[in-house]
């Protein structure tokens, strides 16, 4: 045997016991005590017969029913109930699963895949709260090929918010999935009752091991991760990302110590993501070192302050105070009482006009001016309907001031809520579920966004406190911004293959702010990024499920499988990756979704 075979065999060696040590919780190796202190709670659980790692047995007639799994008891649902469920409310707030929408036929996979999951809490150097880190192994893991996708969530969502980006293509292949939540997620605390969500989703007092626990304040109500860990979480995404690929290849040693050791050297891996999580892998493409293969990255939250891009921060406030009044010149129907609500905002100072139908001319001249375009604002009404540029603002203000729950620069709190919006105290029913069903960021599960004034104010106040914190210069203002200065991205690295794809009637987060100016950066820079720029579709591929919609829009969803698969080929030496280009779809105006629709490029 050569020096050189020896050498590797101990290596082999080493890296098999320190990962299996890690696992077991070991203190004796340096090591051991290293990776502990970075991963902590780890947990496995099989998934096979009834069960699988896509669907948790549900299937596509189970995703597609309207109403989720139940709990045998609602206040004290088990693990294995809370994951299902979370698998449920994940597949649907990303994927078009509706008859017609052509999930599962024209593209998608929701096979029954068989394996184990092994999950963690996760903590980068200097964080005040952890971030969850999930990995699915399949029985069937191609240990040849050696893949693994590191997937984080999408918008604020919890560890299973990427399942149907990442999982749907990965696992079917025989890759490994590894998932991370990116310091946001459904780990909800009720400051009130004193109790949060512990690893396994379950409810547990604030002296148990919390995935999420906010420091001791003086206010009530429920506070979240994504706005009350006093991390700004958005700026160490790419962080997150990498963090999550080590503790899967330190997994894939323990679990399969035959064909250990598994390194960033000799195992692939491709990092894909949609919405923030498209913006956490780009963020992670930025790493100088060479553990990433590829990067897919679908209508990404990310910004770049060369060639006209905006923070979301600074788009979100705007579209919130002015969108409303805009939008009826575009030919969407005007909201109760928007006529009190644009003449207000015209008393203000922040409008012109002296009747409903000027103001509303001054509102979209403004957005045209600020970059907007129509095909952006009438997707954007989406959000004006359900409230998401308010909870955007409102959330992504405290993340960015490293705000506690209680001193929220414009006021605002979070709590339950009755109908008429006077608070409440939240329900053993509704924390038991916030984990499967919460969003991560409020209104939703339960849990409102308190405005600070009454209703009579039609909460304009607020919202023109949250845009002064992008815009004005006061010191809560200068503390928000020096947060968003801390999001602001940077090329890839040199030579690593990046495709960008975007709708381009996307109304919450728009090209023209974001993957635009990104992607012109990134090639100023020499980088190698191709871009897919999608007509006809825009954020939200669940709202498909709507007529209106589905009948306007097409899903997002298959141009990001048919760029894994090709970004796969081309890493193994079969295909040169796909080039830039403006797919020009077909709309469906009801009717099912064929292949011509899509129009994917050749």
């Amino acid at each position: 045997m050569t020096i050189h075979r020896r050498l590797y065999r101990l290596y082999r060696h080493c890296a098999i016991v320190t990962a299996l040590a890690w696992l077991a919780g070991c203190a004796s190796l340096p090591a051991a005590n290293k990776d502990a202190a970075m991963f902590s709670q780890t947990r496995s659980t099989n998934h096979r017969d009834h069960d699988d790692l896509l669907t948790g047995g549900l299937g596509l007639a189970g995703l597609q029913s309207m109403l989720p799994p139940t709990f045998a008891d609602p206040t004290h649902p088990s693990a294995e109930e809370l994951r299902k469920r979370a698998l449920w409310s994940n597949w649907r707030g990303i994927a078009d699963l509706a008859p017609g929408g052509g999930y599962g036929s024209v593209y998608g996979s929701v096979a029954a895949v068989p394996g184990r999951e092994f999950s963690a809490l996760a903590t980068l150097p200097g964080a005040k709260q952890p971030h969850r880190v999930l990995l699915q192994l399949p029985d069937q893991f191609d240990t040849h090929k050696r893949c693994v996708v590191v997937a984080p969530s999408s918008g604020s969502r919890g560890i299973y918010g990427a399942i149907a980006v990442a999982g749907a293509w990965a696992l079917p292949r025989g890759c490994a999935v590894v998932y991370t939540d990116k310091g946001t997620g459904t780990d909800y605390f009720d400051v009130d009752a004193g109790q949060g969500i512990a690893e396994d989703g379950r409810v547990a007092g604030s002296d148990s091991a919390l995935a999420f626990k906010p420091t001791p304040g003086t206010g009530t109500g429920v506070a979240f991760k994504h706005a009350h860990s006093q991390d700004n979480p958005e700026a160490d995404w790419g962080r997150h990302v990498k963090q999550a690929a080590q503790y899967a290849l330190a997994t894939l040693n323990a679990q399969l110590p035959q064909q250990a050791p598994f390194t960033f050297a000799n195992t692939r891996v491709i990092a894909v993501g949609i919405s923030n999580g498209g913006g956490a892998v780009l963020r992670a493409a930025e790493d100088g070192e060479p553990w990433l293969a590829a990067v897919v990255s679908g209508e990404p939250n990310i910004w770049t302050d060369a060639h006209g891009g905006r923070n979301l921060y600074d788009y979100s406030t705007e579209g919130a105070l002015l969108m409303p009044c805009a939008l009826p010149q575009l030919g969407i129907p005007a909201m109760p009482g928007l006529e009190a609500k644009c003449a207000a905002l015209a008393a203000r100072g922040v409008l012109a006009g002296a009747n409903f139908e000027a103001q509303q001319r001054d509102a979209l001249t403004k957005l045209h001016a600020a970059g907007w375009t129509d095909a952006a604002l009438r997707a954007g009404s989406i959000s004006v309907g359900f409230d998401l540029w308010r909870a955007v603002a409102v959330g992504y203000a405290s993340a960015y001031g490293h705000y506690a729950y209680d001193a929220h620069p414009c006021g605002y709190r979070y709590s339950a809520q009755n109908a008429d919006l006077s608070l409440r105290a939240s329900t053993a029913i509704e924390r038991a579920a916030w984990w499967a069903d919460a969003s991560g960021i409020p209104p939703g599960a339960g849990v409102g966004i308190v405005d600070p004034k009454p209703l009579t104010d039609m909460g304009l106040t607020g919202l023109q406190c949250l845009r002064a914190l992008s815009t004005g210069d006061s010191v809560a203002a200068q503390r928000v911004r020096q947060g968003i200065a801390q999001t602001r991205a940077s090329a890839p690295r040199a030579g690593l293959p990046v495709v960008v794809i975007h709708g381009r009637s996307d109304g919450l987060v728009p090209q023209a702010f974001s993957s635009q100016p990104y992607v012109a950066m990134a090639k100023d820079a020499g980088r190698d990024v191709r871009y897919w720029q999608v007509d006809n579709a825009q954020h939200f591929d669940a709202f498909l499920a709507l007529p209106q919609m589905a009948a306007a829009y097409l899903p997002l969803l298959p141009y990001m499988y048919t760029a894994l698969d090709r970004v796969d080929a081309y890493l193994d030496g079969k295909a040169a990756l796909p080039a830039d280009a403006v797919i020009h779809t077909v709309p469906r105006m009801g009717k099912p979704l064929t292949a011509e629709h899509l129009a994917m490029p050749q």
